[in-house]
């Protein structure tokens, strides 16, 4: 069984190297405005782009540029320069739906994947493609048993790319799903002239609503008010259905989520697609898996079109059911190298021995631990409150652009 490519999102440096440390095999990412959460994340710049190829570079991973949002013809100077700029630092591949970017990428000789935007359902629409693009995003709404079609025919065909390989098929594998058709969405643009295809959505379909007869004022009663607010889309516990699709990249959702979020969830299928692959993928540790999945930002959780059609889960509550949460602490001052300790700032709430910290910058990423001990005002003690200096044993540098927060319960935590 060929591995399976795991996909990270990266929307800003500390998720970037919370997917680095955590095992992913590939990044995507956005620079500037077009791209497709141009709104929900920081978004990298042009003169950023060296600095992400280094990165992943030096851990043998490879990069992707979303340019997947509608393109109109003042965009085009833009994209062009884009896709310049993203050859010149070494980024491997461009994420397109746009057949102008495809264009463009092509003619400056860059790797294409096409988006999932395209909603690409059958294998003559793959076959088209193949003519333009190595890697190909299927519709969200196919089953496995329609991937996996898709998939021998490519082998049977030996449908290639550009690069002379077969053309890989890649599938969204975790995160945020919408009541749109693979991403095509015009709810915010005819709500807030904010269009969700140019990385602007206002998440409509995250709110409550009610059904009103405007002749009579009938409102109608709902199970739920939040009919248009998918669950999170779950592949662990059947992606040894996903690796016989042949399916050979796995993308993970989020870039305008945590970076602890990302360290979390890269964590878990890395160590789920590694068990497939040396045959020790059991029940056990998908039950232990989704423990962890469960403890960042999520709306619930199904298996979205996979493994049949059938009608959409729906969240019952807004926002995320998480059974975890950070509060923020304080900041990081100095980290003393000699000595491996860090040193903290608390600026808000308490923290004590026993506690779980996380800390978050953008060359730290997401380290979550135990804290086993610390000195607060250069003296060893249990707690520390507001105002304190506390220092402990680190086995990573820490800088003053890092935060630092306690890991606590929620509501849906299970007592």
């Amino acid at each position: 069984m060929q591995k399976i490519e795991l996909m990270a999102p990266a929307g800003n440096f500390e998720s970037l190297q919370a997917a680095l440390d955590n095992g992913c095999d590939s990044v995507y990412f956005g620079v500037e405005q077009l791209n497709m959460r141009a709104r929900a994340s920081i978004n990298f710049t042009l003169d950023d782009l060296k600095e992400i190829s280094k990165r992943c570079s030096e851990k043998g991973v490879r990069t992707y540029l979303t340019l997947n949002t509608i393109v109109y013809d003042h965009d085009l100077s833009i994209v062009k320069t884009l896709i310049k700029k993203a050859k010149e630092a070494n980024i491997t591949a461009v994420i397109a739906m746009d057949q102008a970017v495809i264009a463009m990428a092509r003619e400056l000789k860059m790797e294409v994947h096409i988006s999932t935007q395209i909603n690409i359902t059958n294998i003559e629409t793959v076959k088209f493609y193949a003519l333009f693009a190595d890697t190909i995003v299927l519709s969200r709404e196919l089953s496995l048993r329609q991937v996996k079609k898709i998939t021998e025919q490519i082998e049977k065909d030996q449908i290639k790319g550009p690069s002379g390989r077969l053309v890989e098929i890649e599938i969204f594998g975790h995160g945020a799903l919408c009541m749109a058709v693979s991403g095509k969405c015009y709810m915010s643009l005819h709500s807030a002239n904010s269009s969700a295809n140019r990385g602007a959505c206002k998440q409509n379909c995250r709110k409550k609503y009610t059904v009103i007869d405007q002749e009579t004022g009938f409102e109608m009663e709902l199970d739920n008010e939040y009919i248009m607010s998918p669950k999170d889309l779950c592949t662990i516990d059947f992606l040894d259905k996903v690796a016989d699709a042949g399916v050979k990249v796995l993308k993970i959702e989020g870039r305008g989520r945590a970076p602890e979020y990302v360290a979390k969830v890269i964590k878990c299928y890395r160590a789920a697609i590694d068990s497939l692959t040396d045959g020790t993928y059991d029940k056990q540790k998908v039950i232990s898996w989704m423990q962890e999945l469960e403890k960042v930002y999520h709306r619930g959780f199904w298996n979205g079109y996979y493994l049949g059609q059938k009608l959409g889960e729906w969240s019952k509550e807004s926002g995320s059911h998480a059974t975890q949460k950070k509060v923020y602490l304080g900041k990081g001052e100095h980290y003393f190298d000699k000595a491996k300790i860090g040193q903290f700032k608390i600026d808000a709430y308490d923290v004590a021995v026993g506690d779980t910290i996380l800390i978050t910058g953008p060359t730290t990423g997401a380290k979550e631990m135990e804290l086993k001990q610390m000195f607060v005002n250069d003296k060893p003690s249990e707690k520390a409150t507001k105002g304190d200096e506390v220092t402990m044993k680190l086995d990573f540098k820490i800088r003053r652009s890092d935060k630092l927060y306690k890991i606590v319960k929620t509501e849906f935590a299970q007592n």
